[in-house]
């Protein structure tokens, strides 16, 4: 090999090492694994409990696909076994176990978002029921006698609940070991993972230790910050961004993280290079960059990623005219303004606020005539509030606009043609 192309590689393998890494257990194991020549097997599990992924999940699928265009292989293990237990890593209960046609169809979904970022071809899904269906009750002994119930508790999520008195079922004890196991079944050289799979990435290097197998390296990511700013984004959090959401929830939700953030994202989940990246920080620090201009480069970055250039423009578009210009969107969702959806707010109204008359003049709509309602109602009966106390901290926070007016009170007029907007990102029209 000639010496600028030694240069690359190795150029390669300090940024695969080293952007977007916030552990490699054994790094120099690592280094000479990746000066090996060898085609390495590279372990992604995935716990199919839920169908959907998130931009958290991008940031070690980028990896992945980082390690692919070196020439090694994913194996992507599916784990239909692992999800009728439920993995309770960062959690504090035990989680319901699923069926089988539950794993299958989450697993569907899930695949499709996966490969929008991992190369497919380059990629090997394995199921986990093809070892485990052929288990027998003498292979859980043996597979369970090679760790103690202290090696378990020392996982901080299991230690958390032991000593708080919370219940652990013994499936979920047996979860690291299983996943363990898929790293002998198919002899894996690198597992991946976000920070919070530490315990069962060791576990597996463990075990491919006793079994006579080279220890796996555990190359774990750093766990992505929600678009809150504060805690480690989760669709249960709401503070997520979906891989298969459209290009303008995509954009919207990126320019709303906090200043702060920018640079995290940068890092994690674009290919923006490392120098670029230095100059960023740079403005940042001296406060000599509009935050949003580089906001508006991430959110098309990413979008751009997920779907394409032309739908990252399109979405840009969108949101200067909408959330700069404050103009109103070109598609809108359909509400159909009916008599009985206004005599269920009157009812609601009287039952709920003790009025004599929520609604002034019910009667059949028309394009002349406008109702006066209880807004937090109304924001409840169309599904843009959760409940009467969602609806009125939203006004309170002057998020509700109703024909482009800001919304003070919680009565107001609408007719025929009234556009609600709730938030920064939904709108309904009356039709």
């Amino acid at each position: 090999m000639d010496t600028s192309k030694k240069v690359i590689i190795s150029q390669d393998i300090n940024h695969l090492l080293k952007r977007g890494v916030a552990e490699i257990i054994i790094e120099e194991e690592m280094i000479e694994l990746l000066h090996s020549g060898k085609k390495l097997r590279l372990k992604e599990g995935f716990d199919p409990s839920f169908p959907d992924i998130h931009l958290g999940h991008i940031v070690t699928l980028r990896k992945l696909r980082q390690f692919q265009e070196l020439g090694h292989q994913v194996i992507l293990i599916v784990g239909d076994w692992t999800a009728q237990i439920g993995d309770p890593s960062g959690v504090s209960a035990t989680r319901p176990m699923l069926s089988q046609e539950q794993v299958n169809a989450n697993a569907e979904t899930y695949m499709k978002q996966f490969f929008k970022v991992v190369d497919r071809k380059r990629t090997e899904v394995r199921w986990q029921s093809e070892w485990f269906s052929k288990f027998t009750l003498s292979d859980i002994i043996q597979l369970t006698s090679k760790f103690t119930v202290a090696q378990l508790l020392a996982r901080e999520d299991f230690n958390n609940r032991y000593s708080a008195g919370q219940p652990i079922t013994m499936a979920e004890l047996l979860y690291p070991l299983l996943q363990a196991y898929d790293s002998v079944a198919i002899q894996a050289d690198v597992e991946f993972g976000g920070t919070d799979q530490k315990f069962n990435l060791l576990v597996g290097r463990e075990l491919q230790s006793m079994v006579g197998q080279h220890p796996q390296q555990c190359f774990m990511t750093p766990i992505l910050v929600g678009t809150d700013g504060s805690q480690k984004m989760s669709k249960s959090l709401g503070n997520y961004i979906g891989v298969a959401e459209p290009p303008n929830e995509i954009y919207g939700k990126a320019m709303s993280i906090p200043d702060s953030l920018i640079l995290h994202y940068f890092e994690l989940v674009t290919d923006v290079p490392d120098e670029e990246l230095e100059k960023i920080r740079q403005e940042l620090d001296r406060e000599t960059v509009n935050p949003m201009t580089l906001k508006k480069r991430l959110a098309r970055e990413i979008v751009t990623q997920l779907h394409s250039l032309q739908a990252a423009n399109k979405a840009e578009e969108h949101f200067v005219k909408v959330f700069q210009k404050r103009e109103v969107p070109e598609e809108i969702a359909e509400y159909q303004l009916t008599e009985e959806l206004l005599q269920r707010i009157k009812a609601r109204s009287i039952k709920e606020e003790g009025l004599l008359a929520g609604i002034r003049e019910v009667g059949k709509p028309d394009e002349t005539t406008e109702w006066y309602v209880s807004v937090p109602l109304l924001l409840c009966e169309i599904g843009l509030a959760k409940s009467r106390s969602d609806a009125k901290r939203l006004i309170a926070q002057e998020s509700v606009d109703i024909d482009n007016k800001t919304v003070y009170e919680t009565k107001s007029n609408i007719r025929i043609g009234s556009i609600i907007r709730v938030g920064k990102r939904r709108y309904i029209k009356f039709i």
